[in-house]
């Protein structure tokens, strides 16, 4: 099997909240001072809504890459570079670790070269306004979360959740905009889609979660083979990744009547512990870097 195409029908995975969010974003943008998008660590560049850089125009923006905890280091660095080479600042956290001190400092740092503006133009300073963007499921309100300190913006597993915008007050000096997750209508090269169905960016009941959980068990023989090993306890990968799937299927108890292998629930166990980080720290490989 190939890795090339998702059969994702846009009016499928582009619905109509992804047209509020965008909409949403367009009427604050002109509120807030600075921009942090949020990426996904473990696909920094497939993640990176191309929309986002015709709407944000000339707003200061901080990129994030969010969910470090599960992707390797060493290649976060590059893209760190990358990024800085294009005029961005870019940091890479972990939402889910406590408020994220990097980014905070380089949030303050962008905030205050905005307050000695207004004060020298005789405004009189006011908290610093932050918008908080991203694809679904990149883990905008989990990040608002961790720096509020409370569950103040609403979350959940289903891409596109947070369907309104919502303010949150940290402190005197900083307010956080949490947005909709958006996609973009199209995706020009099929592997972004590939690996934002891998990431979980795209619901699941749009595509064939069988074959993504297959072209995945052959991403990860390629990047790292042993890990799949031990997590499945499988006595070999030299097969194709739809028998892969069946052997995993049979470890883990996946079975209908007769003992046949229900590969959809054995796909969707793959898929589900990949994104939570038990298969190993990843980032998926990408054109560019």
């Amino acid at each position: 099997m190939t890795e090339d195409i998702l059969d994702l029908p846009a009016l499928q995975w582009y619905p109509g909240h992804m047209k509020r969010a965008k909409d949403i974003i367009l009427e604050n943008l002109k509120l807030v001072d600075v921009v942090v998008e949020l990426l996904d660590a473990r696909a920094p560049l497939s993640s990176k809504n191309p929309m986002l850089d015709e709407i944000l125009e000339n707003k200061t923006r901080i990129i994030a890459m969010n969910k470090a905890d599960l992707a390797d280091k060493n290649i976060l660095k590059k893209y760190t570079a990358y990024f800085r080479e294009k005029g961005i600042k870019a940091v890479y956290i972990s939402s889910t670790g406590g408020a994220p001190k990097n980014l905070l400092r380089a949030v303050e740092t962008a905030a205050e070269e905005k307050t000695q503006k207004w004060v020298k133009n005789g405004a009189k300073p006011r908290a610093a306004r932050v918008m908080i963007l991203g694809i679904p499921n990149v883990g905008k309100s989990t990040l608002i979360n961790s720096i509020a300190g409370k569950n103040k913006a609403k979350a959940a597993d289903t891409p596109g959740v947070t369907r309104n915008k919502q303010w949150v007050k940290i402190g005197k000096n900083l307010e956080l905009l949490d947005t909709p997750g958006i996609l973009w209508p199209k995706f020009d090269d099929p592997k972004i889609g590939l690996n934002l169905a891998f990431l979980g960016a795209i619901n699941d009941e749009v595509y064939d979660n069988e074959k993504v959980a297959v072209l995945l068990i052959e991403k990860i023989k390629n990047i790292a083979n042993e890990n799949l090993i031990a997590r499945y306890k499988l006595q070999t990968t030299e097969k194709s990744g739809e028998e892969i799937l069946e052997d995993i299927g049979k470890k883990r108890g996946c079975l209908v009547k007769g003992g046949a292998v229900d590969t959809l629930k054995a796909a969707k166990i793959v898929l589900t512990e990949f994104r939570s980080g038990k298969l190993g720290e990843y980032v998926l490989p990408e054109d560019g870097i």
